[in-house]
């Protein structure tokens, strides 16, 4: 399991701040490459509709990008989501070592390597998932959550 606290902050689309360091209670953060696409609609719905069981649970589900608040927004209202997206519009994603070079046609660029990490009330990282595949994956993190017992 990855131990490694990272701190970090993320724009909100409630106009609040997501700061690492200062958690409520356990968080599953998500990071999906861009809003308003195939892959990410999925994952922000996933996400929903398994949201009362990570409530029950004692976990925050927060999901995050690097676009505009003002895009989040839209995606949030677009799927009724009852939990906040953050914007990366600082170096959240760097430090999290998930802004990776990719590559589409033979043309390069920079982009999120889709992740999910659950955290500590301080922020630590207890485990990550890096190149996270949609199907099935909110279904994966509940049943790391209850094995380990976190």
């Amino acid at each position: 399991m990855t131990t490694a606290t990272i701190k970090f902050k993320l724009n909100l689309t409630n106009n609040s701040i997501f700061d690492s360091a200062k958690l409520n209670k356990k968080t599953v953060l998500f990071f999906y490459p861009k809003a308003m696409t195939g892959g990410c609609s999925i994952e922000v719905q996933d996400f929903q509709k398994k949201l009362s069981t990570f409530e029950k649970l004692g976990f925050d589900v927060f999901g995050a990008s690097k676009d505009s608040v003002e895009k989040n927004t839209k995606f949030l209202d677009k799927y009724k989501l009852k939990y906040e997206l953050g914007s990366d519009l600082n170096d959240a994603c760097e430090k999290l070592g998930i802004w990776i070079e990719k590559s589409m046609y033979g043309k390069k660029y920079f982009g999120i390597n889709r992740s999910t990490f659950i955290l500590d009330k301080k922020g630590k990282i207890l485990h990550s998932w890096s190149k996270v595949k949609v199907k099935d994956h909110v279904e994966e993190v509940i049943s790391f959550i209850k094995e380990n017992k976190l």
